[in-house]
């Protein structure tokens, strides 16, 4: 195989737009300007340059915009950048009228009261959001004055990673504005020489593939894309711009050796990537999750994924396939040689796949663990192939053993480090801090499948990226005299395709030489060799320095470094925890990268109401688009996750339905003073309720008092918990413990089986470590209103992880509910036609219309479009709505 290297840089080009557009854009309503099409509703890009520099696999990109207010008032001026989740940004600035405002990086807690007081304001503090599934979005937000010039300069960096023997550089291009001066530039330097450079667009016609200039010669690349306003047009006299879609850098290097070694400055960085290997046979236990959650769509593109996998094993290989639903299934009794024969049989196993009960994953991973011990131990597989397991779940283990941590003892005491644990989330509905512990204790890795159309692809994709091992054991020795702080040296399995990259510090700063012994087992025997260099070959390979910038492996080592301490991290605990991520802290703020342990405070000029901003480094295990997590303000959320009811308002019942991609809504109308039982799960012991409050006087005009909710309550009777909220105060009781908090509180509580968060005046989170998760929004309205009160609303998330039982006004639509509308017609509102919905069995008249979703806005909140159900839900819900009354709120 050809090893293409590609980088990795995913971009969104600097914006003066809403949050929807990916590139340049403004918040306003656009207006164009007939006499300037360069200027949106006053605010002119007049340039927009993305410069990389990429040495040795490590990027350095810089994203410089800079724009004019040529409107006659002061203008909120937006800047997005889309970078990959891998990258850390390294600094920030915005010049405003030649006055600089620099970003600059502080242990997370020291930026804390910044953050809480943009929060308490009612901003959104943070400046970095998951805006994708490689990539993370930085925003930043500053009002200009009128003829005002501003400049927004982004700084990130980042190893670019191997895979299937490329490194691509991925721009997102999207301005929706032309751009006077618009250049992206990306320099290549290569010690080893490249071989292959190109570039291509998905928005690229035949005239715009000449304005791309690319050339490279030995070690050089360079690549330029500079297109013409005129040439940005979608057409000789339109205003939109052509530039519209993917921007992709490909390259190759030389590879005559296994490795690379290079030293520079007390520091040194060897790549390890040798070609032309047999293939080893491998040994893949699938471990599927078959639980009720996983049925629809999702199990569908498990099944197609299996079955294109199953195109690909070889014959020389060994596979099973192990299901857990309440009960563990096995296709057969041990691992099962990949023949023809044996490969149709296992397709007829994968199409008749089906869901079933709740998720058994201890039993099913212990026996595909037990199963693949036994291989080994019976000579059933060769001792010269790799064995793996590949687990997918979507949901919390809820049968059998469901304490995660019981759960990765058990998993790691049985593989004994002898092979990698792979873990697959499929969607938002699993624990990811436990999959990725349990994979990297176990030397794998973990990774989410998004719930998308091409959740199959990404499936198959993964599998992929395991599927050629080409050594096992693989160990790069170094001389332990000689070297200090050096990062990981000894790897499980290298796959076809990928690279072993490991950095470290000479103990002596002026060492200038090195020997290294490297050791795997392959296919046929052992490959051992030995790597020597010195400080003067590297520099002689290093003798362009305009490509060179400044102490360049001392940074990628110091990246490395920090990316592996925070991985160490996460399957740490107790005072190891504490002392690697105090070393990571430290490599953080000395290269002032911004990670999980750092935040980068930007200021802001006083004036037109600014408000300083934090920029914090998310993590995978908080990347959830669809639900509101403890962090619920870094991220934003779409309108109709799935799962997602809802009830606030007076009260307004909101019920997402995503398989119509549409919601039902009812209301229930009910005197001050009664509760309602909310959800009530008999199985997992959870329990809602809610009481209702009236205005301060009632309404005589009005035929139906208005009524909120004033005070919640939520249940677990197996955690002996009780959580009371009013729009005064929280209280949490857990056993004989009870605690108060107001709402002035910034509050993070984890205790065994739950977490709560306090939202300074905003909300309340209450996760339940074995599923569903709640959200209480509190709306305060002004103190002397003569007639409303402060109320609360209530939000449940991924609540289709409760049981099949669970009951209650909103619990009964926690799993899929069907209809049809039929009959469409005006009604007497002529913005709401009417229609006929048919669902259980009975035939409603309902009307279209909107509800306000509070979760992102508790003052003016989102209209959600669905069909509302008059009459208290009469016919919808189950019984009527008097039957959900109870005595009290516990």
């Amino acid at each position: 195989m050809e090893n293409h290297r590609l980088l990795c840089i995913l971009l969104l080009i600097p914006a003066f737009a809403s949050s929807d557009f990916l590139v340049t854009h403004i918040r306003n309503i656009k207006k164009r300007n007939a006499d300037n099409d360069l200027v949106v509703n006053g605010i002119e890009i007049y340039s927009m340059k993305i410069d990389s520099k990429v040495t040795s696999r490590f990027a350095h990109n810089v994203i410089t915009s800079r724009a004019v207010n040529r409107g006659n008032v002061h203008k909120e001026v937006f800047f997005d950048v889309e970078l990959p989740k891998t990258a850390f940004i390294t600094n920030f600035s915005m010049t405003i009228d030649g006055v600089t405002y620099p970003g600059t990086i502080k242990e997370k807690e020291a930026a804390k009261e910044q953050y809480e007081k943009a929060v308490s304001k009612g901003q959104t503090a943070g400046l970095v959001k998951a805006s994708g599934r490689k990539t993370e979005k930085f925003t930043v937000s500053v009002n200009v004055a009128a003829a005002s010039k501003v400049t927004f300069e982004l700084t990130y960096e980042e190893l670019l990673k191997r895979q299937f023997g490329k490194y691509e550089m991925f721009i997102k291009v999207k301005p929706k504005q032309l751009v006077k001066d618009f250049e992206i530039e990306v320099n290549i330097f290569e010690p080893q020489g490249i071989t292959e450079l190109e570039a291509e667009g998905t928005f690229i016609t035949n005239d715009l593939q000449n304005i791309i200039k690319k050339t490279f010669s030995e070690k050089k690349g360079h690549i330029s894309f500079k297109p013409t306003v005129d040439q940005q047009r979608t057409c000789a006299n339109c205003s939109q711009s052509a530039l519209d879609g993917d921007f992709t850098v490909r390259y190759d290097v030389k590879r005559t050796t296994p490795d690379n070694l290079q030293i520079v400055n007390g520091y040194f960085v060897h790549f390890f990537a040798p070609t032309n290997l047999p293939k080893l046979p491998k040994n893949v236990i699938f471990v599927i999750d078959i639980s009720g959650s996983m049925s629809g769509r999702e199990i569908e593109q498990t099944r197609e994924a299996l079955l294109k996998i199953l195109d690909d094993i070889k014959e020389d290989d060994f596979f099973n396939f192990i299901l857990f639903g309440s009960e563990v299934h096995t296709w057969k009794e041990t691992l099962i040689k990949a023949t023809p024969e044996n490969l149709d049989e296992a397709r007829q196993f994968v199409r008749a796949i089906d869901t079933e009960g709740m998720t058994n994953l201890h039993g099913g991973i212990m026996r595909g663990i037990d199963m693949l011990n036994a291989a080994h131990e019976g000579n059933i597989v060769s001792k010269r192939s790799a064995s793996l397991i590949i687990m997918l779940t979507d949901g919390q283990p809820n049968v059998g053993v469901s304490n995660t941590k019981d759960i990765e003892a058990h998993v790691k005491k049985a593989i004994e480090g002898r092979y990698p644990l792979y873990n697959l989330g499929f969607g938002y509905g699993v624990d990811y801090n436990f999959l990725e512990k349990m994979a990297l204790e176990n030397k794998g890795l973990a990774r989410r499948i998004y719930p998308d159309s091409d959740a199959d692809l990404q499936l198959q994709g993964f599998y992929d990226e395991v599927s050629n091992p080409m050594l096992t054991d693989v160990e790069l020795s170094y001389p332990e005299n000689e070297i200090s702080d050096l990062t990981k040296n000894s790897f499980k399995h290298f796959y076809d395709g990928s690279e072993i990259v490991v950095a470290g510090r000479f103990i002596d700063k002026n060492q200038n030489s090195l020997t290294v012994d490297v050791r795997g087992e392959g296919a046929n025997d052992v490959l051992s060799f030995t790597t020597q260099q010195d400080a003067e070959q590297t520099a002689k390979g290093f003798q362009e320095q305009e490509y060179i910038f400044g102490d360049y492996i001392e940074r990628l080592w110091a990246y490395l470094t920090i990316e592996q301490l925070l991985e160490k991290r996460t399957a740490a605990t107790g005072e190891e925890k504490e002392n690697l991520t105090a070393e990571a802290l430290d490599l953080s703020l000395k290269y002032k990268f911004v990670t999980p342990l750092t935040s980068m405070v930007v200021t802001k000029p006083e004036d037109y109401d600014n408000q300083d901003g934090i920029a914090d480094k998310p993590t995978e295990a908080l990347d959830n688009p669809d639900h509101m997590l403890p962090s619920a303000f870094l991220y934003a959320a779409p309108i109709n996750p799935t799962w997602y009811t809802s009830v606030d308002g007076d009260p307004h019942f909101i019920i997402s339905v995503p398989q119509k991609e549409d919601a039902i809504c009812f209301n229930i109308n009910e005197n001050p003073g009664a509760v309602l039982n909310l959800v009530n799960d008999p199985v997992t012991g959870i329990t809602v309720n809610g009481e209702l409050i009236g205005d301060k006087r009632p309404n005589n005009d009005a035929k139906i008092q208005n009524t909120y909710f004033g005070r919640l309550g939520i249940a677990n009777k197996h955690l002996d918990l009780k959580l009371t909220v009013t729009p005064e105060k929280i209280t949490i009781q857990n056993g004989k413990e009870k605690t108060s908090f107001t709402w002035l509180d910034s509050v993070t509580l984890q205790q065994e089986g739950f977490t709560l968060i306090i939202n300074r005046k905003k909300n309340v989170v209450l996760t339940m470590d074995s599923g569903a998760s709640f959200v209480i929004v509190l709306h305060q309205v002004w103190k002397k209103h003569p007639l409303h009160q402060d109320f609360l609303g209530l939000y449940t998330l991924e609540s289709d992880k409760l049981s099949e039982q669970t009951h209650g006004l909103l619990g009964q639509f926690f799993h899929p509910i069907d209809f049809t509308i039929l009959e469409i017609h005006p009604g007497s509102d002529p913005k709401k036609p009417d229609a006929t919905m048919i669902v259980k069995n009975n035939e409603l008249r309902v009307t279209r219309g909107w509800q306000k979703d509070y979760r992102r806005d508790p003052r003016h909140g989102v209209d959600i479009p669905c069909w509302f159900v008059h009459n208290n839900g009469a016919g919808l819900i189950d019984g009527v709505h008097t039957d959900y009354i109870v005595s009290n709120l516990f």
